[in-house]
């Protein structure tokens, strides 16, 4: 691993340095300090334009304008000259509507890459592809009509989403902004069977309480346990030569977990200052419950319970899961698992680290898939052995992911070949070994690809 950087090596930012004093204090980088404080502020912005410029006190317009001039105020603080690339970007894709990829790291750019890509297809979806060959949700989704220079900014350099996302779709933001977002969701339920006799106004304020209360224990855990079992510790000549493989595995598996809390922290704030606005609302859950999970990045529970690969890339990231699924694996003609992870890994950046973790994410992602179409029905007979199923597959989930995204968190070569050296490749064998010699079964119920709107219609005449 590189040296440690020099104390001032955190007053060099492209973004403001008016917070360097408060950066010294704390020992966090500068960067790290402006993200949080412009995440901070975007949380009041957000109650205020929630309170004063609701839809029924203005017009669509000037939220739009508010919304954009905030975001690009939040952009230039947190990147200062460096944010050019990104407003660059946006006005030439404006108009022609074509695909982008990602050449940097900066979040706000990797957000950005996920609308314009997103707006992309679903204005193609809408003006270019016939009605009966897209599926279902293509066709909820679908843009029909040109966006305006105002909705186009908006959608993609508003305050709530263009520092920290989450990516989302661009009718619901429109209707979110005209102010029809919350009714749309409880229209496409049965709201009278859950005990509403007028369509009711759900406040948001319980969902960003209690996501605040989870990025504050999220922020609390990055600076104890993170600070902790830093990645640094996997290098360490104790760790690669002296300790035995069971405590390597072990280890591996608690620096993994400490690496996670900044991810909770940033996604769940993201996730509370959209709600914060008014954005979010996904409709009423089965006890008659108002739910905020629309833009939802991730599920804390299910991902450190998940016991499968499958389960746990479902739950972590998951607007951008959902992204990769929409402009990707849907509509990729062959090897969409593989290609997937290739834009996966693209999109993230240029560190090498990248392209090991989701690399070795295709052979783990197969080699699950394999074992449980072999093995799994073996395991439903009795309650007692699908508990010992879950067990294993649980630990067996856990370990595989911690060594599927170590190459992630430390970036470079070196250090990554060094660990997996060390784990001697352990997982790379083992999943190719199955992948080679297990017989490939089909899912059961499996169907890759979306049914389209002419099926639907067709098996209704049926």
């Amino acid at each position: 691993m590189a040296a440690e950087p020099p104390p001032s090596f955190s007053y060099r930012t492209t973004g403001s340095t008016c917070l360097h004093p408060l950066s010294e204090l704390l020992g966090i980088p500068l960067d790290q300090v402006n993200f949080v404080t412009c995440q901070l502020f975007a949380l009041f912005a957000a109650f205020w334009f929630r309170s004063y410029l609701s839809p029924g006190k203005t017009s669509p317009d000037v939220r739009h304008v508010f919304a954009t001039i905030f975001g690009i105020y939040f952009v230039i603080f947190c990147f200062g000259w460096y944010s050019v690339h990104l407003f660059v970007l946006v006005l030439m894709c404006y108009g022609i509507m074509v695909t982008a990829s990602a050449s940097n790291v900066h979040r706000p750019l990797m957000i950005v890459t996920q609308k314009i890509t997103t707006l992309a297809f679903q204005v193609h979806d809408g003006l270019g592809r016939k009605a009966e060959d897209l599926s279902t949700e293509q066709h909820r989704l679908a843009v029909k009509a040109k966006p305006s220079f105002l909705e186009y900014v908006s959608y993609l350099l508003n305050f709530m989403s263009v520092i920290a996302g989450p990516c989302n779709n661009f009718k619901e933001y429109i209707a979110f902004i005209e102010g029809r977002h919350i009714h749309m969701k409880l229209l496409e339920v049965n709201w009278k069977e859950e005990g509403f006799h007028s369509l009711p106004e759900p406040s948001p304020t319980r969902a960003v309480i209690h996501k605040l209360c989870m990025t504050l224990v999220s922020l609390l855990l990055f600076l104890t346990l993170t600070k902790t079992f830093p990645v640094t510790c996997l290098v360490d000549d104790w760790f690669v030569h002296k300790a035995n493989f069971l405590t390597r595995l072990c280890y591996l598996y608690v620096v993994m977990q400490a690496s996670k809390p900044k991810y909770y922290f940033a996604w769940t704030l993201a996730d509370a200052v959209n709600n914060a606005a008014g954005f979010g609302f996904s409709g009423v859950d089965k006890n008659g419950n108002f739910c905020w999970d629309l833009l939802s990045n991730l599920n804390i529970w299910k991902i450190e319970t998940a016991t499968s690969f499958k389960m746990y890339l479902e739950n972590w990231n998951i607007q951008t899961a959902t992204w990769l699924k929409r402009v990707c694996y849907e509509r990729v003609p062959w090897y969409p698992t593989v290609l997937t992870f290739i834009l996966s890994a693209l999109w993230h950046g240029v560190y090498p680290g990248y392209y090991f973790t989701f690399l070795t994410g295709i052979l783990v992602t197969l080699a699950a898939r394999t074992v449980r179409n072999n093995y799994r029905h073996y395991f439903l007979s009795s309650k007692a052995l699908k508990v010992f199923y879950d067990i294993v597959t649980w630990a067996v989930t856990q370990l595989a992911v911690s060594y599927t995204v170590a190459p992630f968190v430390m970036l470079a070569i070196e250090p990554t070949i060094s660990l997996y050296k060390s784990m001697y490749f352990y997982l790379h064998v083992i999943s190719l070994l199955i992948i080679l010699f297990l017989p490939i079964k089909p899912q059961a119920h499996n169907q890759r690809r979306p049914q389209t709107l002419n099926s639907v219609n067709k098996k209704k005449i049926d």
